[in-house]
């Protein structure tokens, strides 16, 4: 990985893994519904926590949360939550776990509803990916309007860990917004 690459300001340069994150799948449009709730359960995994740490542990994830299968990980039990409160490969929140089953059940209503989450939630940026010129690690935000709105949405279904700020994040890691500075090699 060459580290001499003009890259966003947020990426630590001496971690491979946040150099691959960024260089590989930040800021990129996903479309497919097990990929999109892996991200949501990763980026609500993350509140209060560095984004280093679930990459760290995102392979473990998968693993544990049957490759983010939300009709696999709707039918979780209590006695699934106790065996994941304790492996040291996730992140051991009784109520992050429990958010991940809740939102899978709710992601699969909203799959009935749209006929796909990816349906659902690009229709809050009209199906393209918001185009932003940021310059700095100064301009970006920390919530939008839109993020403001899926937040809102969300919570009305019954998701949990979907505040602004996390929603946010979520329409970066999933291209809905293309936050790449202009000066970065990777922005599209």
């Amino acid at each position: 990985m060459t580290k001499n690459i003009r890259r966003c300001p947020w990426v630590n340069l001496n971690n491979d893994l946040y150099i691959s994150y960024h260089d590989h799948e930040w800021g990129r449009p996903v479309h497919d519904d097990n990929r999109l709730f892996e991200m949501l359960t990763l980026e609500g995994a993350q509140a209060g926590l560095s984004w280093e740490t679930i990459l760290k542990k995102r392979d473990h994830y998968r693993s544990v949360f049957k490759g983010f299968d939300p009709a696999v990980v709707a039918r979780f039990k209590a006695k699934d939550v106790e065996e994941l409160m304790r492996d040291p490969g996730i992140v051991r929140n009784r109520l992050k776990i429990g958010s991940a089953i809740t939102n899978a059940q709710a992601f699969l209503e909203v799959q009935k509803e749209f006929g796909s989450f990816d349906k659902y939630i690009w229709g809050f940026v009209g199906g393209k990916p918001l185009n932003t010129k940021f310059r700095g690690a100064g301009d970006y935000p920390v919530r939008t309007e839109v993020s403001d709105a899926i937040s809102r949405d969300l919570k009305k279904r019954g998701f949990r860990f979907v505040g602004s700020t996390i929603m946010y994040a979520y329409m970066q890691a999933i291209g809905m917004t293309n936050d790449h500075v202009v000066s970065c090699a990777f922005r599209e």
